[in-house]
């Protein structure tokens, strides 16, 4: 992040020290799976693969983190739609959508995200790519448009691949 005083790139309107940056550095905990989708967000878009590892269930965790694909700036997140994921839940599905910049083009992918609570630590257990397309409103590419991160597969073989 850039500024103290500038708001969280998780749009929760708390500057980054007041939000994220808690649950970044372990000074707390996410109470809720929509609190962890918007951190994981904010640690991807900052590159932060510790915390990325530390947050992915281990039997779904993958060794490392490639951002060698991630060419774009990652500019919003919002939130579409939460199934449970509360403190009272084991379980949680986020549906997002996060918005980034590539080659001075806005677009969007827009995920539903599995999240599982383990001895009251939430966990992103795995997540689907609906769609990623530029950002049109409505306008939506679908899985087998050109990936965005510009490797020339489509969505589904290459970013949106689960």
């Amino acid at each position: 992040m850039s500024s103290n005083t500038a708001n969280c790139l998780c749009g929760s309107q708390l500057t980054y020290p007041q939000c994220c940056e808690l649950l970044h550095t372990g000074k707390a905990q996410a109470l809720s799976a929509e609190a962890l989708m918007r951190s994981r967000f904010t640690a991807y878009a900052m590159h932060n693969e510790a915390y990325l590892l530390k947050t992915w269930d281990a039997s779904t965790r993958p060794a490392l983190v490639d951002f060698s694909k991630d060419t774009g700036v990652w500019t919003k997140l919002e939130i579409v739609l939460i199934k449970k994921g509360t403190a009272k839940d084991n379980k949680g599905i986020v549906e997002f959508k996060a918005y980034f910049t590539v080659d001075g083009e806005q677009r969007v992918m827009n995920e539903i995200s599995r999240f599982a609570k383990k001895q009251n630590c939430w966990f992103y257990l795995d997540g689907k790519v609906k769609s990623i397309a530029l950002d049109h409103g409505s306008f939506n590419q679908g899985l087998n448009a050109p990936c965005a991160c510009g490797s020339g597969k489509k969505i589904k073989r290459c970013c949106g691949k689960k």
